[in-house]
């Protein structure tokens, strides 16, 4: 395989025709080499010291019918984990408003249910209103939607659909069984379709290859449209779920992986999510300089902790980087 010339085709323009041997020579070439291309890339599309911040609710915990070998939400994991009802709409308001005056331009709300019942749309439909109202971006991620559930979010404004590809297809059946890989992909069409934007991206550190990270970048990249959000999670092995005994990632892997994400999809958001309370400012960093300019604030993700607002802050001092503001009508740097 030949890396030379795979460089001299990174570009700042979006294309859908990657291959798996090219996203694979990206991977292999020497980390000082990938970062400057992915941090050159990255200045062609975006501010390089602007980071667009996202506050995570859970806004219904546990009981989850879905067989996710990671996640403590499942009821077929033994994780320590009670389940409960969705939450208030008038809570979900509060949280959304502290988000806002924390920085936040985004507010992603998360519902640990394989699919929604129709039942739980109207609640749903008012929380995204509510929340749209604030004059905040929403998010929500409740699991497969219906077309007509897909329909109602984007009536009511929702702005992003999260639902995670987690893995390659290749590896998919060692994460998760109760739905298919087509599921999802079914799923993300849908949204995209009604003109939701969509947040998908995947988990790493779940014993997956390069190979399969590079598959994974592939189907993301490779979409009739590039999802405008990218979320890259570290695996948090959680006790009592199958993948609590699973060996933490090389970070300078963890690094490779955001900067591949960035040259790839070279308009989208990278974010970093799961994860980062582990992650050193050292390593927060690094992923910043690879081209991840979005990130979960705020003291906890939808179960598992999440660095504190203040460290953030303090960081983002250190290094000279300000929270991005709300962009609505704003058109992003354009590539040269």
């Amino acid at each position: 395989m030949k890396i030379e010339p795979m460089t001299s085709q990174i570009s700042a323009t979006p294309r859908n025709d990657w291959t798996v041997e090219e996203v694979e020579a990206l991977f292999a070439l020497p980390f000082n080499d990938l970062l400057f291309h992915a941090q050159s890339v990255h200045r062609q599309n975006f501010d390089p010291n602007k980071v667009q911040l996202s506050t995570l609710l859970n806004i219904k915990t546990g009981g989850c019918a879905e067989d996710c070998n990671y996640c403590s939400q499942s009821a077929h994991n033994g994780a320590d984990l009670k389940a409960s009802k969705m939450i208030p709409t008038n809570e979900v308001i509060e949280a959304a408003k502290a988000a806002k005056d924390g920085g936040a331009t985004r507010f992603c709300m998360g519902a640990a249910w394989s699919s929604p019942k129709d039942r739980d749309m109207p609640e749903i439909i008012n929380m995204v209103k509510s929340v749209k109202s604030l004059g905040m971006d929403t998010c929500m991620t409740l699991g497969m939607l219906s077309d007509e559930q897909t329909a109602q979010l984007k009536e009511a404004g929702l702005d992003y659909y999260n639902h995670n590809l987690d893995t390659s297809r290749e590896y998919y059946d060692k994460v998760v069984t109760t739905r298919t890989y087509d599921d999802r992909l079914a799923t993300l069409d849908r949204c995209r379709d009604k003109g939701i934007k969509l947040c998908t991206g995947g988990i790493i550190g779940m014993g997956e290859t390069q190979k399969d990270r590079a598959s994974m970048m592939v189907t993301l990249a490779n979409l009739p449209k590039h999802p405008e959000s990218i979320p890259i999670n570290m695996l948090i092995p959680i006790e009592g779920t199958p993948f609590e005994a699973k060996a933490k990632i090389d970070h300078f892997d963890f690094v490779r992986t955001i900067a591949v994400a960035r040259i790839v999809m070279p308009a989208s958001y990278v974010r970093l999510s799961a994860g980062r309370e582990e992650m050193s400012e050292e390593l927060q960093s690094l992923c910043f300089f690879a081209g991840a300019n979005s990130m979960f604030y705020g003291d906890k993700l939808l179960t598992a902790g999440n660095q504190g607002v203040s460290d953030d802050q303090n960081m983002f001092a250190k290094l000279g980087i300000t929270p991005e503001e709300h962009r609505e009508g704003k058109p992003m740097l354009q590539a040269v």
